[in-house]
């Protein structure tokens, strides 16, 4: 068996709704088997899995609390014990927005444990399985917000901004031992996080003049941990219709 012929395992974490679900099924496609996670296992997940099989790969669900390091570790630990994943994608993510002033220590905290420490309570205990296989990819999703900064969104452009300052780091240290990791920032995506936002508001501020899909995202993160893209290690790679330039 060469490592073309190889069949590749990926962990999506938050990989069950919006755009994890599109990753999941576009990585699914590409011939990885797959281990999407959610807080708890629903019709969502369960659909996902029946869809995924349907493409002639294995799908199995992981219910995880990014926020709980313990019991993360312990899960990753238990199901990676063998073998490291080939990729690992950290989408999950969460928004409460609201003005600074009038933010609460709950809206701060919630965004910030599952945003940001709910990247380290995932990712890191993979790391060293990865480089003692000395290979993998790691693809982390930001935002524009984190990019930019964001208005009512002072917590959850503070956490996206940490992912990104994260993966650049990240690839510093391991990207001689043959591991990629990059960041995936998207714009204003049509899903269900984005369903409240005025479009008469938000569309004359994209250049492309419309939202962008989740498809569209999954396409960069395929690439992200496809052939095409060895080269390309420690980026924050734009899906955004030129909304930041």
């Amino acid at each position: 068996m060469t490592m073309d012929d190889k069949i590749r395992t990926a962990l999506i974490a938050g990989g069950c709704r919006g755009i994890g679900r599109e990753i999941t099924l576009r990585l699914a496609k590409d011939g990885f088997d797959v281990m999407p996670t959610c807080r708890k296992r629903g019709p969502e997940a369960e659909s996902l899995a029946e869809e995924v099989r349907r493409l002639g790969r294995e799908c199995r669900i992981l219910e995880l609390d990014v926020r709980d390091r313990e019991s993360t570790k312990k899960t990753l630990d238990e199901v990676f014990a063998d073998d490291a994943p080939d990729a690992v994608i950290y989408n999950a993510g969460i928004a409460k927005d609201n003005l600074f002033v009038f933010m609460d220590g709950a809206q701060w905290d919630d965004v910030l444990e599952t945003n940001l420490q709910g990247f380290f309570n995932t990712v890191q205990p993979l790391v060293f399985g990865m480089l003692a296989k000395r290979g993998g990819r790691i693809v982390v999703i930001s935002s524009a917000s984190g990019q930019t900064g964001q208005a009512g969104q002072v917590n959850y452009s503070a956490s996206k901004a940490g992912l990104i300052g994260a993966v650049k780091a990240l690839a510093r240290e391991v990207g001689r031992k043959g591991i990629l990791v990059n960041a995936v920032a998207p714009g204003v995506i049509d899903t269900e996080m984005t369903q409240e936002i005025p479009k008469e508001m938000v569309l004359p501020l994209i250049p492309l003049r419309r939202f962008g899909s989740a498809a569209e995202v999954a396409g960069v993160v395929s690439f992200l941990c496809g052939s095409d893209s060895t080269y390309i290690h420690g980026q924050v790679i734009a899906v955004n219709g030129g909304l930041v330039i």
